[in-house]
């Protein structure tokens, strides 16, 4: 299962800003290439959507063993928290990006 805590968010986030403080010199000149380590905008976006999926497919995959009998209380609570979890940040994503696409058809030519 996808661990969707907070606790968690904020080591990605702790990691994925080392990540990119490491791959920029401090102090360079705007202009010149940099080299930076790490995955692409693409590659997080695409991460992200995948632990998302898995993220649903495992809690769908709680909710059958609920019908059945063969989930606790406590499995069937996670489940729905961590999808919610999921859900909300999809949902924000989702926002942001209309609201940036919608930004940039606003700006004048």
């Amino acid at each position: 299962m996808v661990d969707t805590s907070a606790i968690s968010a904020t080591q990605a986030y702790s990691k994925s800003m080392a990540n990119s403080a490491s791959g920029k010199n401090s102090g360079t000149a705007v202009g010149t290439d940099e080299v930076v380590n790490g995955q692409s905008f693409a590659e997080m976006l695409s991460d992200a959507s995948g632990a998302a999926i898995e993220n649903g497919v495992a809690s769908e995959q709680v909710s059958l063993d609920a019908t059945t009998g063969t989930a606790g209380l406590a499995d069937i609570v996670t489940a729905v928290s961590n999808a919610e979890a999921t859900l909300e940040t999809v949902v924000a994503v989702r926002d942001r990006v209309i609201q940036a696409y919608q930004d940039i058809i606003k700006m004048p030519i």
